[in-house]
Parts: structure tokens; sequence; C-alpha cells
């Protein structure tokens, strides 16, 4: 059986050279050595079951100084309204400025959602002693730390909680 060389112009050379140094040998070992550290420490966490590290300290570690259950009600043109657990009208906020708490109603939607709730069962906004703002979901246990949303955005429901 025959056997066929190709050969290449002194253009295609330089390419076929060039495509063999694109990625240096020791970068690809590199990121293979990172992907196998990742995956021993993540199996190491796992396995001993190591708190997490970062997450914000909860409610019986700094206490709540204020609190408003509320109600929340989200389109999908950014538009909300919140209600008072009395159902007197909170705040009407329209798609312009409302788009963070509709946003919030989307994700109630999903979390309780998953569990057979409707979304705009209460839930709590809490002020922390520490001055953070957060919700916190009894009914499914969600938790968001509005200070991670940006500072303006916590000031919506900060204004929610003053109303």
């Amino acid at each position: 059986m025959p056997t066929f060389t190709r050969s290449y112009t002194k253009a295609e050379q330089k390419l076929v050279e060039r495509d063999k140094e694109m990625v240096p040998t020791i970068l690809v070992r590199a990121m293979f050595a990172l992907c196998i550290s990742v995956l021993i420490i993540v199996a190491y966490a796992r396995l001993t079951d190591r708190p997490l590290e970062a997450m914000p300290p909860s409610e019986a570690e700094v206490p709540v100084v204020q609190e408003r259950i509320i109600r929340i009600f989200g389109q999908m043109d950014g538009s909300a309204r919140v209600l008072d657990i009395d159902g007197s009208l909170i705040a009407d906020l329209g798609p312009t400025e409302g788009g963070f708490v509709a946003g919030i109603y989307r994700v109630l939607e999903r979390e309780r959602g998953a569990v057979g709730l409707s979304p705009s069962e209460p839930i709590r906004l809490v002020r922390f002693s520490d001055g953070r703002i957060g919700l916190r979901d009894d009914l499914t246990d969600f938790r968001a730390e509005l200070f991670g949303f940006g500072a303006s955005n916590e000031a919506v429901f900060a204004r929610l909680l003053e109303e």
C-alpha cells in the first residue's frame, strides 16, 4: 500500500509550526494540575463536612432590630407592588424603579414554586443591628443579604422598611 506524504508550502509550514506553539505544553500541564488541586480541595471539604466560611452572620449572631412582613407582587416589565401583611399598599413601583423588587419576586416564584407555594406569600424584611438589610423566607429557608446587590437596590428595601 503506498504511503502519501503531504508536502507543505513555506507559508503552510510556518502555520503548522505556529499552531504547535499556540499553547505551551507547560501551560497545559499547569492548568491540569490546577484542576486536580481544586478537585482534591473540594472533595476534602465535602468529605470532612467543613462549614461554609464566607457566609454572613446568622440572626443568632447579629440580632434583628427592625422587621416588617411584606408581600411582593412583580411583573415581567419590572413593575412591582409591595403590600403590608394586612394588605395595605406600601409601594407601587413602576418599571423603571421596581426592577430589583420584581426580580426578587421572580426568585421567590422559583424557590416557592419548587415546594408548591405561592410566590406572594409573606416574607420578612429585616434590618440587623450591624445595619445590614435582608430578606428571610421562613417557608423555604431562602435568605437574601441585600448589600450584595448594590447600594441603590438595598436602598429600595430600606425605604420599604421605613414607610
